[in-house]
């Protein structure tokens, strides 16, 4: 594990450096995630195929330190510009990779970070406030409205049995609520506030300024929880090369730990790596 740190935050990495050629990602998880989770498989599956990789806990999360159990949007994203300056260490060759919502984080910062080259997002949480407004806008601003009053109590993440939680339903705790997840950092609290920042976080509105930054887009054909028609969306609004992989999928966290679609995502993403971050 390496420290850095960000807005004078102390920031938790596992760091693998696949080679003094090989080019390098930072990678970005899911929701509430921790690098020995979601991000950290697929860190181990891309070091396999000659990639340099950096898996974090964001702050509030895992080992990272900040306000525990916070989602904080401006604050992930000045975890990801301080992690790609630790990657500039070995390689100027840098790309990002983001899982479920870090997807969305993946294309905004790309959007707004010139050195990430290339953007991978798998299963990917690509938000839009204006879509998630669309056709109840009181609606949505009387649950703003709810978030901003109780911003600072907590609810748990996943629940069972349809109990109230951040990720409601039944098949977020299949994954955190089982063995599937185990993890010692991951903790089963969030913050109100942190629903806030989901419901206003734009990720549709960044992807024309992706500019030529290449651009993969791997989801599943059936996504419950991460919409595949804003997957399909941020593909067609990413100006520069981009290609779009769908997996026969039957839920979202497939893409988690399910076999064969987390090898299928992977050699996708490090083909797309490799192909655009060769040696100039």
């Amino acid at each position: 594990m390496i420290t850095f740190t960000a807005d004078g935050i102390t920031l938790a990495g596992d760091l693998s450096v696949a080679g003094p050629d090989a080019p390098a990602v930072v990678l970005t998880g899911p929701f509430t995630g921790v690098k020995e989770q979601v991000a950290g498989l697929y860190a181990a599956l891309l070091r396999d195929r000659g990639v340099t990789t950096l898996a974090i806990d964001h702050r509030g999360f895992g080992q990272s330190g900040g306000r525990r159990g916070h989602e904080d949007t401006q604050g992930k994203l000045s975890d990801l510009r301080a992690a790609v300056t630790v990657l500039t260490e070995h390689t100027d060759r840098i790309g990002i990779v983001g899982i479920c919502l870090g997807g969305g984080y993946a294309v905004r910062a790309a959007a707004t970070d010139p050195r990430l080259r290339a953007v991978v997002g798998i299963a990917g949480a690509y938000n839009s406030p204006v879509r998630f407004s669309a056709g109840d806008p009181a609606g949505y601003r009387r649950s703003l409205a709810t978030f901003i009053e109780r911003y600072d109590e907590e609810l748990p993440a996943v629940a069972a049995g349809g109990a109230p939680a951040a990720m409601g339903g039944d098949e977020p705790y299949t994954y955190y609520g089982t063995t599937r997840s185990t993890a010692e950092h991951w903790e089963n609290r969030v913050t109100w506030g942190s629903l806030h920042s989901l419901m206003t976080f734009d990720v549709l509105g960044a992807a024309p300024l992706l500019g030529d930054t290449p651009l993969l887009v791997v989801h599943g054909r059936t996504d419950d929880y991460c919409s595949p028609a804003l997957a399909s969306d941020v593909h067609d609004l990413a100006p520069g090369p981009k290609d779009l992989l769908w997996l026969d999928t039957e839920r979202h966290i497939d893409l988690y730990d399910v076999e064969p679609h987390v090898t299928r995502a992977a050699d996708a993403a490090a083909s797309f790596i490799h192909r655009h971050l060769s040696p100039r």
